[in-house]
């Protein structure tokens, strides 16, 4: 099946990658071969200048490292909030909580930390008057390496930042947990490990802002060609958010598990955003126009099957 010069319903074994991830399998030889270099740690200590940081094997690793760092168990809750205030939440992050404690989506007198998840890069706003409960909070800004909300809060309230590597950086794993000082965390991470996440990092980081733009740019690309069909964005983008998907909605009656099984058939990851009716797919900087279109034209036909 052929829809403008793409090849709709292909054999299982030919299908394209296309990630959430920017990680592609040239990256696979393009990031052995770099040079090492820390100037990664550079940018961190500029960043969080006041604060430390540990490398991790993953944004999961992470959390669990703050997690233990609180000493909760037992019948103690973590309050879990959203940008969306939606009830979906990632199981990587309750399965974690689950390994120490209970987990509730709203404040309560046995909410011992708060965790708010920065969702899909659209940052949690308002984050300064969490203060007020005078609780642990840990941000999951897995999504969130770029983004900002309007009090310039984001990474700068929680005791715990927690950031994933590969939702922002063209690499297969990693993850960073910034923290107050009177935390006394331990790197965990094998030092090859983060000799790699360090050089691969470096190598990256000049080109933040370009990235973040073209992101921009394939968001409202996007939005422009769904909204021909009738799906409108899920998210309106602020001039300070970087996006880490492109999440639109669609009418009541779309079928949206099986245009999730239609859509990963054509090798795409994407997901439903289960409580609303709305779908996610990915927007990184690697994706060029064709590739919008792709992207697009699987949907559009996904949708109408």
């Amino acid at each position: 099946m052929f829809v403008n010069d793409f090849v709709l319903l292909p054999d299982k074994y030919l299908l394209p990658a296309y990630k959430i991830s920017p990680f592609t399998t040239s990256d696979v030889a393009r990031n052995r071969g770099l040079s090492h270099s820390e100037s990664i740690d550079d940018y961190f200590h500029q960043r969080f200048a006041g604060r430390r940081f540990v490398y991790c094997e993953s944004g999961r690793q992470a959390i669990h490292l703050a997690l233990r760092q609180l000493g909760l168990a037992g019948q103690d809750v973590v309050s879990i909030l959203t940008t969306t205030a939606n009830l979906y939440i990632s199981g990587c992050v309750t399965r974690e909580i689950e390994s120490f404690c209970r987990w509730s989506r709203q404040i309560d007198v046995e909410t011992k930390a708060i965790l708010v998840n920065h969702e899909f890069g659209i940052p949690f706003e308002n984050l300064r008057a969490l203060r007020e409960r005078h609780v642990p909070i840990i941000e999951d800004a897995a999504h969130c390496f770029a983004s900002e909300n309007a009090e310039h809060s984001v990474s700068k309230v929680g005791d715990f930042v927690v950031y994933s590597f590969p939702k922002f950086f063209p690499i297969q794993f990693g993850g960073l947990l910034v923290f107050d000082q009177r935390y006394p965390v331990e790197e965990t991470l094998a030092p090859l490990a983060k000799r790699y996440l360090q050089k691969v990092l470096s190598a990256h980081i000049d080109a933040l802002a370009p990235t973040c733009r073209k992101r921009r740019d394939n968001y409202c690309g996007l939005a422009s060609r769904f909204e021909t069909i009738g799906c409108s964005p899920r998210f309106a983008l602020t001039e300070r958010a970087v996006p880490g998907v492109f999440m639109f909605k669609t009418d009541e009656h779309a079928d949206l598990p099986g245009l999730k099984t239609f859509i990963w058939e054509h090798g795409i990851e994407c997901s439903v955003f289960y409580g609303e009716q709305a779908f996610f797919i990915p927007v990184h900087e690697r994706l060029q126009p064709d590739d919008l279109d792709y992207l697009f034209e699987v949907a559009r036909t996904g949708l109408r099957k």
